[in-house]
């Protein structure tokens, strides 16, 4: 799995293509937790609903993008504004070790996380060693 890796404590605007829509599109902190059955991915995505997320692996690509639903208070003027509300999207290229069938993905709080099994074929195996 390969990603270029930033190194900031805060929502960054992605270097990707400028939207339709004319808003931000966030670039979620991610973290990647890897163990010998295969990859975690958590990412902060605050303001997606689960039904707004969309993740697609493509030709070992996989695309996380989420959408926000603008919060306007009724009846009240923003006087001040420091939260920057977009959408978010992250990709991510895959070695071929994944389970493609197997990928999962929920949404709670605000943070996505994606369970990407090894396939069987690339979990390490164990070999014994006999005493001769």
């Amino acid at each position: 799995m390969s990603n270029d890796v930033t190194q900031t404590v805060d929502k960054t605007p992605a270097e990707g293509p400028e939207t339709t829509t004319g808003a931000r599109i966030y670039r979620p902190l991610t973290d990647i937790i890897e163990t010998e059955d295969g990859v975690t991915l958590v990412l902060e995505m605050p303001g997606v609903a689960a039904e707004d997320v969309d993740v697609t692996l493509e030709q070992r690509v996989l695309t996380i993008r989420g959408k926000v639903r603008p919060t306007q208070p009724e009846k009240l003027q923003l006087a001040y504004a420091e939260y920057g509300e977009g959408d978010f999207e992250r990709a991510f290229t895959l070695s071929d070790d994944f389970d493609p069938e197997k990928i999962d993905a929920s949404v709670a709080n605000g943070v996505l996380t994606l369970t990407l099994p090894r396939a069987a074929e690339a979990k390490p195996k164990k070999i014994a060693v006999k005493a001769s």
